[in-house]
């Protein structure tokens, strides 16, 4: 039989099976083309992009090659930096201005290597580029909310195969961030304690659901996953802002956010999957009592007519087996 989880942050209700036989599901693997003809993020190719905000490289003038990680403007950008941020009403509805900006971050000059291939020092650098332009970024004070996100496949939404993560600036607070800011706010209110941190200090007593575990942050497959195979990163020490991170923090991070990715890869064959940071808003919307985390979430399965009709996830595999699965992968320390 089948049993209701309530997750405590959102309220959301998971629909989760209560036996190990859930161990034998399978998942169709997406197949990747491999194709790197006429990709415009490979090397000798920095002239089919806009020219780039900002790059890593040890050599070279810029929108050239050499770079290690490269950040460009969005050709086809759903929000626009240029403009006056003006709002208005239409009857019931309201309007604002398109503006914002939309970057692409490209991970590696190499088309064949996603983050989960990529050595520590690697990704490292790809989350020092995340840290940056949100810093950056947040100088605008049109700006509200810092979304970056990795699209990996063509069924999570991505548009070219290179490995490539995004980052848009919004000029209101994302409803989906609202509603875990408030949720968060209300466990805080009632019990003085945050919720995520909760959740930290649970899972560590708990053990089962855990993929990593360093001095610093922790990933896991949590208790309320809506997904098969859904895994969280969240630092230790409470904090709300992932711009924040101090230098000996980012290599922990990247650390977490790579060797996650690679058990996923191993164990599932290189699916598609989504990743986000969730963080708190910023320029006067700042929320101390919310912590930020990294939510990855493989695309295993359709959200169909009964997910979208009554707000709930059905989840066919049960996290601490998901976890068990992913912990047999051995991946490379590099």
């Amino acid at each position: 039989m089948n049993e209701l989880i309530r997750d405590p942050i959102t309220a959301r209700w998971i629909i989760v099976p209560m036996d190990s036989s859930a161990d034998t599901v399978h998942f169709a693997t997406e197949i990747h083309s491999k194709n790197k003809d006429n990709c415009p993020f490979c090397y000798g190719s920095e002239t089919m992009t806009p020219p780039e905000i900002v790059a890593h490289r040890k050599s070279g003038g810029a929108n050239t090659p050499n770079w290690s990680v490269r950040v460009v403007p969005n050709k086809f950008p759903a929000l626009r930096i240029e403009g006056e941020f003006e709002r208005q009403g239409i009857g019931v509805f309201d309007m604002m201005s398109g503006v914002g900006a939309h970057e692409v971050i490209i991970d590696t000059p190499d088309h064949f290597r996603d983050m989960a291939d990529l050595t520590h020092a690697e990704a490292e650098e790809v989350v020092w580029a995340y840290r940056a332009r949100s810093l950056d970024l947040r100088k605008d004070k049109r700006f509200k909310y810092i979304l970056i996100f990795k699209n990996y496949g063509r069924s999570a939404g991505a548009s070219l195969e290179h490995p490539h993560s995004q980052l848009i600036a919004l000029p209101i607070v994302p409803k989906r961030v609202h509603e875990e800011m408030e949720g968060a706010a209300k466990y805080y209110d009632y019990k003085e304690r945050c919720v995520f941190c909760d959740i930290v200090r649970e899972e560590l007593e708990e053990n089962e659901r855990i993929i990593y575990n360093d001095d610093r942050f922790i990933a896991f497959c949590p208790y309320v996953s809506r997904f098969a195979y859904e895994v969280w990163i969240l630092p230790k020490k409470h904090s709300s802002d992932f711009a924040n991170i101090d230098r000996d923090c980012v290599a922990c991070f990247a650390k977490a956010l790579r060797d996650s990715l690679a058990r996923i890869k191993g164990f599932l064959k290189d699916p598609a999957y989504n990743f986000i940071i969730h963080t708190s808003p910023i320029n006067g919307h700042e929320r101390e009592d919310y912590h930020w985390h990294v939510e990855i979430m493989p695309k295993l399965s359709k959200v169909a007519g009964f997910e979208w009709g009554s707000g709930f996830y059905v989840n066919p595999v049960l996290p601490y087996i998901a976890a068990k699965n992913l912990m047999s992968v051995a991946i490379p320390e590099k």
